[in-house]
């Protein structure tokens, strides 16, 4: 159907008033010279989502030319570049979790037992941890010093237990001073995001508490881990999974074998991949593995992930665990 210049300026107008990320100019702003078709184009060529952002494309057409005005840009190249910048933003959010941890930890030490780590053997620990996980030192100073500061009070373990998409389970550790600022936070997030409140023992039953020593791959032949740490004694080797658009380049830095040990062998673990020249990173405290991972369909999956991703923003919230299966 061909539409007159008067029916395109209208249209123009109305599209200036309900378009996403695109300002068109009003009718009386400009002249159409020619006569144009109007039609949404929706090939799977040219819609793109991103999260929550779709780019999608209004098709203007005449009889010599197809001129297309996207509602959005595509904020990647595609969807292995868009991995690649997830995944150095989870890196970042992970160390940042780590000090956020590290540093409440030390502020609950000082408060119970003075800061000076001659006396303060909990402290002396953490210390020790510190430089284990190479955290700055500052991390150390700073906290001692907020630990003192009036009003500040002593951070307090809670646990909470969500069920989210495909049956799947999700252990949120927290560390907080205002529990019920935690709890609420916790709430919101979980309800906003489609997921449920589990009783608690519902969930935890299913996980369980290890020592796990981190390798990445692209330090060690996986034949020559397995025989080191079996005979060390640990429990199971954990390999990471590929995603189709994952590379060697890509997971040189994120990619790592788990070697989980009893706490009782730890010591004895570590020991031996220092003797053998593996680089390694020790865990901080303990990790929850999950004893028997669920599958879930791909939707489901990209969707506790956004639920997971948003429960890890939250200040007060450490860790935040899964059986969901990768």
């Amino acid at each position: 159907m061909v539409y007159s210049s008067s029916s395109i300026r209208a249209f123009g107008s109305l599209l200036c008033r309900i378009s996403n990320g695109v300002y068109l100019k009003p009718h009386h702003s400009c002249t159409l010279r020619s006569v144009f078709l109007l039609s949404w184009n929706f090939s799977s060529s040219s819609w793109y989502s991103s999260s929550d952002i779709k780019v999608l494309p209004l098709e203007l057409q005449s009889s010599n030319s197809v001129r297309k005005i996207w509602t959005s840009s595509p904020l990647c190249m595609g969807r292995r570049s868009c991995k690649i910048a997830g995944r150095k933003t989870a890196q970042d959010l992970k160390k940042a979790k780590l000090y956020s941890k590290i540093g409440k930890e030390i502020v609950s030490a000082v408060k119970k037992g003075g800061p000076s780590p001659i006396s303060n053997t909990a402290l002396a620990a953490l210390i020790e941890k510190v430089k284990e996980l190479d955290i700055p030192k500052d991390i150390v100073d700073r906290n001692v010093k907020r630990a003192s500061e009036k009003g500040q009070e002593a951070f307090i373990e809670k646990i909470y237990e969500v069920y989210g998409y495909g049956g799947v389970g999700i252990i949120i550790e927290v560390l907080t001073d205002k529990v019920n600022r935690s709890v609420a936070a916790v709430r919101e997030v979980v309800k906003d995001n489609g997921g449920k409140m589990a009783d608690p023992g519902s969930i935890m039953f299913k996980f369980q508490r290890a020592r796990v020593a981190n390798v990445k791959v692209t330090d060690v032949d996986r034949d020559q881990l397995l025989t080191i740490a079996l005979d060390a004694g640990a429990e199971d080797i954990i390999e990471p999974s590929m995603d189709e658009y994952d590379t060697e380049a890509d997971s040189s830095e994120s990619r790592v074998y788990k070697v989980v040990s009893s706490a009782e062998n730890y010591p004895v673990i570590l020991s031996k991949l220092q003797e053998e020249g593996i680089k390694f990173k020790p865990d901080n405290g303990s990790e929850l593995l999950p004893t028997t991972p669920i599958e879930v369909d791909d939707e489901a999956m990209e969707l506790n992930k956004e639920l997971m991703s948003k429960l890890l923003e939250l200040d007060d919230v450490d860790a935040v665990y899964t059986d969901q299966k990768y």
